[in-house]
């Protein structure tokens, strides 16, 4: 299992609060996730600006670090890549009646289709006088986008005949996965099977495909028998494990995310003290509170009461409401049951306090907020919000 050890990131001269994405991480977790997939192409998912991480930053990243293909889910981010000079192929497959499919197609981006989108393809095709390229995707169970197996047939029937009036390439067949993070879910091999059906339908009507994909980060990392052609990775690349109860270094992943600021005030106040809105808190004894100055206007969850906050080498717990632009930490030790390192002596004012980060000095991880928020470690990074800069470090 291939490793990577990264450092404990100092903050940029100048920000206050800022998220510091390790680009040297997010390499060596592609370069190790390829590995597992070989021969089958990979796609690096950045849609959602990188699952809070900066599309272009990382989708550059990503195609030096052997990325074939770029996985966005509107066109919009698709052109943005383009904007910014990326020339990989790229696929985009959410779209509207509204989506721009002219642009798309002049940008040779490669689009999704799972039925009323093809004649709006065409349509652009037509316009343009130059054909398009889609991935026609089967629903195989998850009951969002994809064509049904029903209607599947005549769609690949109607793609085919475009494809024969030279307005289109059918360049792929996909689909999406359900419960690919429950390994022991029988759900999965169901759609494999489906995908399967559908993929022979599709050849068998003379569809020449260049690629066959379902594969998400979870079937990349369990499932070999959906690599096909090509995996679709997003969570993989940024250091996640998507599995519950499993952590990234067990994965051989270095999560690429580090939140942190400042401590912005720090007083000392006697017991019985009540803290944020509605005063849900109050201190037990005389004690010292500590001002974080990040709140859910900056993507921290409302709801995560007792997230840990990391400060001179101690972790403490939020305690009382999250606010829009603020949270308190209690920073005696009578407030940090679970927490078993020693408070440090003086004032903290001005120290860094890390929300998350890689976890290479026993600092907190992603998946604790998480916890504290009863979500995923998913919508934890890509949350938070762009009054939080980002900073990059590690990169070429």
């Amino acid at each position: 299992m291939t490793s990577f050890v990264a450092s404990v990131q100092e903050p940029t001269p100048g920000l206050e609060r800022q998220a510091i994405i390790d680009l040297s991480a997010i390499a060596n977790n592609i370069r190790h996730l390829r590995s597992l997939v070989e021969p089958a192409t990979f796609m690096a998912v950045v849609k959602a600006d990188a699952y809070g991480h900066g599309m272009v930053p990382v989708a550059r990243a990503a195609v030096a670090a052997g990325a074939n293909w770029l996985g966005a889910a509107h066109i919009s981010e698709a052109l943005a890549l383009r904007a910014a000079g990326l020339e990989v192929p790229v696929l985009a497959w959410l779209h509207t009646p509204a989506s721009d499919f002219t642009a798309a197609v002049a940008h040779d981006i490669d689009l999704g289709c799972s039925g009323w989108e093809l004649e709006h393809i065409v349509a652009a095709a037509r316009s343009l006088q130059r054909p398009a390229r889609i991935h026609l995707k089967i629903d195989t169970g998850l009951g969002r986008n994809g064509c049904t197996p029903a209607e599947w047939p005549a769609l690949v029937a109607a793609a085919l005949s475009y494809q024969a009036e030279g307005l289109l390439r059918v360049a792929g067949v996909f689909s999406h996965l359900a419960v690919a993070d429950e390994p022991h879910r029988p759900e999965t091999d169901e759609q494999l099977a489906r995908f399967r059906e559908a993929v022979a339908v599709a050849e068998n009507a003379g569809a020449d495909l260049e690629v066959r994909h379902i594969a998400n980060t979870p079937a990349t990392l369990t499932r070999p028998d959906s690599h096909f052609d090509m995996v679709r990775v997003g969570l993989g690349i940024y250091g996640l494990s998507p599995f519950e109860g499993t952590t990234s270094a067990h994965l051989g992943l270095v999560p690429a995310m580090t939140l942190q600021t400042q401590i912005a005030h720090c007083k000392d106040v006697p017991a019985g003290q009540g803290v944020s809105y509605g005063l849900n808190y109050a201190t037990t004894a005389e004690t010292t509170l500590g001002l974080v100055p990040l709140g859910y206007a900056d993507g921290i969850p409302r709801i995560a009461t007792g997230g840990p906050v990391r400060v001179n080498g101690t972790t403490y717990p939020v305690v009382g409401r999250i606010a829009m632009d603020q949270m308190v930490i209690d920073l005696g030790p009578q407030a940090r049951e679970g927490f078993a390192q020693e408070p440090v002596p003086g004032s903290a004012l001005g120290s860094t306090a890390v929300l998350f980060g890689n976890g290479a000095d026993g600092g907190p991880l992603v998946e604790e907020w998480a916890a504290a928020a009863g979500t995923i470690n998913y919508e934890v990074v890509t949350r938070i919000s762009q009054r939080v800069p980002r900073s990059y470090i590690g990169g070429a």
